[in-house]
């Protein structure tokens, strides 16, 4: 197959080698409005922001997952009727979350691309201006199942690819990866469960929102994407689970 083409006149952008360490991030930034905060056993505390997305101010490092570029594209082309700016919406949402958490280093759990057919000069006309407006954040891609058959991005975008398990920091236990996995004495943030919740309000009236679930070591964030699929039934029960709203992340009490 064809591999997508990228235009001559997008100069690449850098990244660091595989492994390497960031330079001394700068001081962090006060949560973002709605964020909830969350202690992890380390020490270290992340923001969960309404965003469907994590932060780690002492490291200015922000966390997505399951943003699957090319999903909606990739459903086009198999004749199926799908809504139009996906890609826009998820740029959009990308940078916003940028601005709030003045992040320098953004992280991909996994599932960046949908499938190898979205992958289309269409899509990197998008991304390569984004990532140009972006140079200064540093972008790393955990492989997700779909990255594994979509390939990795185009070199010119300048991301750092690597596997699961991926450990930004050696100073911390924290380790990204995009399957959820317990790993001893360590923190996991990953992705691929597509978890929400329902909740249900006084007059009966039920609403499906995405989630953050939080247990035995692991942070599961909700899918990114503004297309993407969800699993009401993803989290243990015993789980903690955050429930995200437009405005702010909030901790929905644990049944009995």
């Amino acid at each position: 197959m064809t591999q997508p083409l990228i235009s001559a006149t997008a100069a690449p952008i850098a990244s660091a080698p595989p492994g390497a360490q960031s330079a001394a991030p700068s001081p962090p930034l006060p949560p973002p409005v709605g964020a909830a905060p969350l202690t992890l056993p380390c020490g270290n505390v992340l923001w969960l922001l309404p965003q469907r997305a994590v932060a780690w101010p002492a490291a200015r490092m922000v966390f997505v997952a399951d943003v699957h570029f090319g999903k909606a594209g990739t459903f086009r082309r198999a004749g199926q009727p799908v809504p139009h700016g996906t890609t826009a919406d998820n740029l959009a949402r990308l940078a916003g979350v940028l601005a709030a958490t003045g992040a320098e280093h953004l992280v991909f759990l996994g599932d960046f691309l949908h499938a190898r057919g979205g992958a289309q000069d269409a899509l990197w006309d998008q991304l390569m201006p984004w990532r140009h407006r972006h140079s200064r954040v540093q972008m790393t891609l955990v492989r997700g199942n779909h990255d594994v058959h979509a390939g990795d991005p185009p070199a010119a975008l300048g991301f750092i690819v690597v596997d699961e398990p991926w450990q930004p920091q050696d100073s911390a236990p924290v380790l990204a990866c995009h399957h959820p996995q317990q790993a001893a004495g360590k923190t996991v943030l990953a992705g691929h469960l597509h978890p929400t919740l329902r909740l249900r309000g006084p007059a009966r009236d039920v609403v499906r929102t995405p989630c953050f679930g939080w247990g035995h070591g692991q942070l599961i964030l909700p899918a990114f994407g503004a297309f993407t699929g969800a699993a009401p039934t993803a989290l243990d029960a015993s789980w903690a689970q955050f429930a995200v709203t437009p405005t702010q992340v909030v901790r929905v009490p644990t049944p009995g």
